[in-house]
């Protein structure tokens, strides 16, 4: 199977229909595929089946509708075609690690392990094919820079490059490489059953350098750790990045047989990356993985 947008199709599909009834013969039937074929090709791509992915979405919306609607609990689960009440409360607790009326009583969205509707104006695809991500040993690595605080709500890292840039400038830096790298450091918010889009952890973008070569002035150093990666591609606008990230929150690391580690992750923009609006342009994504 060449045409590998196939799958951005299907995805598409499957987003279009939550609340009709799905199955694998229907969505393979949507993008001209037979059933035999097509859900072998879905499960190398995705690493699920695609009965398995449905499911994972639903149970995500069924989330979304738990903590942004007024509906009862059981009306979420059956117009999402889960079987029975019991069986919604066992895979929402084996998802999450609650209960749905817990959760509703918490009020919160955690991303991690959640399937989130695609943006589909924003992007494109073949996004969702490109994200098999290659395992590396990453190399410890020095970058001066600054440090601020965010969120995925409130993020200001625009702000902070513009300032990094200005600053580089004005005292003529000379790095070793023009490699710039935005690290999200680890902190208690950012826990797998709580981290949602309003949790803050602190950022420090900065420019890589040597460890023995001069601190401009207000600016600080930071050792990245070094260790084993799984390593994304990003391709696109910066803007779209987040459906990048939601695809591997949501897809990637629930199916996949690696934990993440408790070291920072991190994003290189070498000169791969050209610009924040092109669509050629590649962003490494790293996560540290045990």
């Amino acid at each position: 199977m060449k045409d590998k947008q196939i799958i951005g199709r299907a995805i598409i599909f499957i987003e279009t229909n939550l609340y009709e009834p799905l199955t694998v013969e229907s969505v393979a039937s949507a993008v001209s595929y037979s059933y035999y074929h097509f859900h072998r090709y879905f499960q190398v791509v995705m690493g699920e089946t695609i009965g398995s992915y449905i499911r994972s979405r639903r149970l995500t919306q069924a989330a979304y509708n738990i903590v942004h609607s007024d509906k009862r609990i059981l009306d979420i689960a059956i117009s999402l075609y889960f079987e029975s009440a019991e069986s919604f409360t066992r895979a929402f607790k084996k998802r999450y690690g609650i209960t749905p009326m817990e959760y509703r009583k918490n009020g919160i969205d955690v991303l991690i392990g959640n399937h989130n509707p695609m943006q589909i104006d924003k992007i494109t695809e073949s996004n969702y094919v490109n994200l098999q991500p290659e395992i590396v040993t990453f190399q410890p690595k020095c970058v001066v820079g600054f440090r601020c605080y965010m969120s995925i709500e409130k993020n200001n890292s625009i702000e902070m490059w513009k300032k990094l840039n200005a600053q580089l400038e004005k005292q003529k830096y000379i790095s070793i490489n023009n490699n710039r790298y935005s690290i999200y450091e680890t902190s208690g918010t950012c826990l797998q059953n709580t981290f949602n889009k309003n949790s803050e952890t602190t950022l420090f973008i900065g420019i890589e350098t040597s460890s023995d070569n001069n601190i401009p002035e207000g600016m600080e150093l930071k050792e990245i750790s070094g260790g084993k990666y799984a390593k994304f591609i990003h391709k696109g606008a910066v803007k779209n990045l987040i459906s990048t990230y939601y695809y591997i929150w949501g897809v990637w690391f629930p199916n996949s047989s690696f934990q993440l580690d408790d070291r920072d992750d991190l994003e290189c923009y070498t000169e791969k990356f050209l610009g924040a609006e092109d669509k050629e342009s590649q962003i490494e994504i790293y996560f540290p993985i045990q």
